[in-house]
């Protein structure tokens, strides 16, 4: 039924292909590989391999890695990867945001497939050599955050650019040694960033007197709500609204804005949760939301210490 269902779709939706992107993504989350398969061919038939087809065909190895099958989820990632390399040879990386978009997914199901097979220090040799060589790219922030996946926790934090900032102004990470301190990166358009903001909220609270710090980073991303293209002064009294408007239980929260934060805490996804311990080392890395119980286990732990 789900295959007869997307065969009526694709041949519904092939004329416009401005949508491959969804309809791979849609097609895999119904589990649906051969309806994916077609979409990708009438594509590539159609307009040859471009960004948009590396992006479309990265689902592909996303979704075999959610399903645990790593040899399927190598070859389509190494696929992607190679076809990305292609591209790169005619264009940068970056003129476009479906390339980056597809090789750093590739990368990310390639190291975490290592990672699952055993082979931990093969996801950190690879993780490590895709930030030297795509320095300076989208995909630094997303191939950093895999790294600290594998390998952050147990290591002394990095420390925190905060030359501009809302809020309480920012103290260092290393004048607060000595307090489990809470990294709370979010954005501005965000909705689980938003949704998490009471948890912590309360969270805070129960454990200001054990000494618990709450830091909010966030950083520009050059537009806003009413603007495809902000300025980076209309951006920040925007960012300050939302704040006002979402975040009032941590108007006093330090919030440092810079970009440095995020490429350097892999903050690709928001809200991304960092926790502290007394020494300053980071024991607990977080990609996306966390439920209250959850964040409070892992809270309890720190300040027990």
């Amino acid at each position: 039924m789900r295959l007869c269902r997307f065969l009526i779709l694709f041949a519904l939706a092939a004329p416009a292909w401005a949508g491959v992107v969804d309809d791979v993504h849609a097609a895999v989350d119904e589990h649906s590989f051969t309806a994916a398969k077609m979409y990708l061919n009438a594509y590539k038939n159609k307009n040859g391999v471009t960004g948009e087809y590396v992006d479309a065909y990265s689902w592909m190895a996303r979704a075999s890695l959610t399903a645990l099958d790593y040899d399927q989820a190598m070859t389509y990632a190494r696929e992607t990867d190679a076809m990305a390399q292609d591209l790169l040879k005619q264009r940068p990386l970056d003129a476009e945001p479906h390339l980056p978009l597809g090789l750093g997914a590739a990368l990310e199901v390639e190291s975490r497939t290592l990672a699952a097979r055993g082979q931990h220090a093969q996801a950190v040799a690879l993780l490590q050599a895709s930030l030297r060589k795509y320095e300076g790219t989208t995909v630094v922030a997303r191939l950093q955050k895999n790294l600290n996946v594998l390998a952050l926790v147990g290591q002394p934090a990095p420390g925190l650019k905060a030359d501009e900032f809302l809020g309480s102004k920012p103290v260092t990470l290393a004048q607060l040694k000595g307090s489990p301190v809470l990294l709370f990166f979010w954005a501005h358009w965000c909705g689980d960033c938003k949704a998490e903001a009471p948890i912590i909220t309360q969270l805070r609270t129960e454990f200001a007197p054990q000494g618990l710090q709450v830091l909010g980073p966030t950083q520009l991303y050059g537009f806003t709500a009413q603007s495809e293209h902000a300025a980076p002064s209309e951006e920040l009294s925007y960012i300050d609204a939302v704040r006002q408007h979402f975040y009032a239980g941590l108007l006093d929260m330090p919030v440092p804005i810079s970009k440095y934060n995020f490429d350097t805490y892999g903050a690709s996804t928001t809200p991304t949760l960092v926790l502290l311990d007394r020494a300053g080392k980071v024991a607990m890395y977080h990609p996306g939301a966390l439920p209250y119980d959850e964040l409070k286990a892992e809270i309890e732990k720190v300040v027990a210490r």
